[in-house]
This record gives C-alpha cells, sequence and structure tokens, in this order.
C-alpha cells in the first residue's frame, strides 16, 4: 500500500524538482518537505499543519491531495497505540501469595500493637508512676520572707509562715490530683487550678499570705503542684531604705499612680508574652538584660526600688505589678508603640509614698 510520504518523493523526482526548488515554489522550508517525504510528522506544531503542508505540496506536484491527507490519517492510526484498559494483563502466579502474605503481617502488627497499648503500656506507666513517688526527694521546708515563694510542692512538704505570734507551719496533705490542699491550724484549705486566694493562718482575722495555684495535674499525682505564695500582711513585709528614694519634685513626667502607701516596700513585675519580641530590663542599680522571648514565655522580676523596661513593641507584652500582696494590671503602651518605662517608688514625703509607672523619652 502507497504511503504519502513515498508519493510526494516519486512526483519530485519524476519532475525532476529538487527539494530547494520546491520549498523556493510552496514557500515550504525545505526542512518541512523532507519531515512530509520521510513521514516524520512529529516535528510540526500540530495536525492542522501537517494537513495544509499535505494540501499545498501535493496540488504543487499535480498529486490528488485529498488521497494523500486519507493516507497520512489511516497512518497516524496505525501509529496509535492500543488504550492500557483494552489490554488484558495476565496477573503473576505470585499475586496470590503476596496478598496472603501482607494480610497475615497486617493482623500480626495489630495484634502486638494492642498487645502493647493494652497490656504493657499501662504497666509500664504504673512503674514509672511508682518509682517516681517512692524516689521523691524528702520532704522539704520553704520558709517565706519577703521574697515571693515559687516552687512545685509535694505531699508532705511544708511551707514556714512567719506572724506576729510566731511561725505557722502549712503541711501539704491532699495527693495534689486536681486540687491542692493544705493544713493549716483553721482546718485543710483545698485551692483548685488558677485560684488566688487570701487566706489567714493563724485565726487573727487579717490576712497573712496569698496563695495561687498554677500548675497541677488531674491525673499524675506524682507531678506535685506549681504555687505561688507571698506575706500578705504588711508589718511582716520588710521595708525598702527609703533614704534611696528621692523626694518627687513634681509630676515632670507622664506618670501612672498604682497605689499609694506611708512606707515602700519590695514589689513584683510580671512580664507574659503574647507574641515574639525582644525585651530589655534592669533591676534597682543592676546592669540591664535582654533576651528573645516566644509567645507564652513569662519573666518575673523582684525590685525594692525601680524597674526599667524596654520594649520594642508594647502590644507584645502583658505586665502585672504584685505589691503588698495584691495584683494590679498595666497596660502602659499601645500596639506599635516603643516602650521605655520605669515602674519605680517616689517619696512624696516621710510618710506617703506611690510606686507608679513612669513614661521615659
Amino acid at each position: 500500500m502507497d504511503s504519502y510520504g513515498t508519493l510526494l518523493k516519486q512526483a519530485r523526482e519524476a519532475k525532476k524538482i529538487s527539494i530547494e526548488t520546491a520549498a523556493k515554489d510552496t514557500s515550504i522550508s525545505s526542512y518541512y518537505i523532507e519531515a512530509l517525504e520521510n513521514e516524520t510528522t512529529g516535528v510540526f506544531h500540530g495536525e492542522a499543519y501537517v494537513v495544509g503542508f499535505l494540501r499545498n505540496y501535493g496540488d504543487y506536484l499535480e498529486l490528488d491531495s485529498q488521497r494523500l491527507i486519507k493516507l497520512y490519517h489511516n497512518a497516524l492510526t496505525q501509529e496509535m497505540p492500543v488504550p492500557e484498559g483494552l489490554i488484558q494483563k495476565p496477573k503473576p502466579s505470585y499475586f496470590l501469595p503476596v496478598i496472603i502474605l501482607g494480610a497475615a503481617v497486617v493482623i500480626a502488627v495489630a495484634v502486638l500493637l494492642t498487645i502493647y497499648f493494652k497490656v504493657y503500656r499501662p504497666q509500664q506507666i504504673e512503674k514509672q508512676n511508682t518509682y517516681a513517688i517512692s524516689n521523691k526527694v524528702q520532704e522539704k521546708i520553704y520558709e517565706l520572707d519577703e521574697k515571693p515563694l515559687t516552687a512545685r510542692i509535694y505531699v508532705g512538704d511544708q511551707i514556714v509562715v512567719p506572724t506576729t505570734d510566731g511561725n505557722v507551719v502549712l503541711t501539704v496533705k491532699s495527693d495534689t490530683n486536681s486540687r491542692l490542699g493544705l493544713q493549716t491550724p483553721q482546718g485543710l484549705q483545698y485551692f483548685d487550678l488558677s485560684e488566688t486566694r487570701e487566706l489567714d493562718v493563724d485565726g487573727d482575722g487579717s490576712v497573712d499570705i496569698v496563695v495561687d495555684v498554677w500548675e497541677i495535674s488531674s491525673n499524675e499525682n506524682s507531678r506535685g503542684a506549681e504555687i505561688y505564695i507571698m506575706l500578705r500582711d504588711s508589718t511582716l513585709v520588710k521595708n525598702v531604705d527609703s533614704t534611696s528614694i528621692p523626694i518627687s519634685e513634681g509630676a515632670k513626667k507622664q506618670q501612672t499612680i498604682i497605689l499609694e502607701d506611708n512606707r515602700a516596700y519590695p514589689f513584683t513585675l510580671n512580664a507574659t508574652f503574647r507574641s515574639p519580641g525582644v525585651f530589655r530590663y534592669a533591676v534597682d542599680r543592676k546592669a540591664s538584660q535582654e533576651g528573645y522571648y516566644n509567645s507564652g514565655d513569662a519573666v518575673t522580676l523582684s525590685a525594692n526600688n525601680r524597674v526599667r523596661v524596654w520594649v520594642a513593641n508594647g502590644n507584645t507584652v502583658k505586665f502585672q505589678i504584685v505589691a503588698g500582696g495584691r495584683t494590679h494590671d498595666l497596660e502602659i503602651a499601645k500596639a506599635g508603640e516603643v516602650v521605655v518605662e520605669d515602674i519605680k517608688w517616689i517619696r512624696i514625703d516621710d510618710f506617703h509614698y506611690r510606686l507608679v509607672v513612669e513614661e521615659l523619652d
């Protein structure tokens, strides 16, 4: 059966026409004329180009262009591969054993995982908890002073609270599971997670300490409880050296009053980070420190007279002041504002002091 490429080449050679002459006469590149005669249609940009060049070149050689196009389509059909879905592939003889082996492996893994999580893992957790409890360090004794106590306490630990009538000992009595129990002279007191409560430990009607439960496990007794305790009785809080606090000459700079009292005493600044950022601070006369903190990080600073803070974005940090047994939230800057602030005591006169936030340039 004749092919369109053979007919084109034979007709051109019979007319003694060179490829260069044919290209010049038809305005078809010699590269494409050779491709048509050799039936290498892959060089064309599409079928439409092949059909168009076949028609023009066939008419030039006085051939039946419609027949040439039909021969091209027949050749194209013969070159197309059989669709994958029509080919029936024989399945290998090992196919069934592979399926059986795979199923057996899956079942074996499932059985092993069930044994691990239902039997072995619970036993290991029980052993770990037993080991943690049996190997916990011996009961600790914490003595409260002017500095707040932050500690992880366990059953049997004791907290010594100074009062006007002597020391009072509090003992951790509950299992520190879901809630904290403290044995006091006034009875067993229970505290829930995140609870902050003022407590009278000696029964004289005045608040002696403030207890804050920061963290406690709901199901692991061995982890104990993370607490924050500070003295509330003002007569037991150490006064700072008032001579180091200058007398205020009037509010020359923008100040926000946190509290007023007849004396100055140590205070605590808690900084909690809402988003990542750089934070620099200086406590009293100590050198400044700087660090990069991530969201959720917290910094606790205890000072006698002053804390100076630098924050690139005021909305990055949430500040709290703990002074005289009370907590004060500070909103000292807006989002995007650079913060340079002093939190400090100022002396109005010998019997009048203010803890203020002072904005610096």
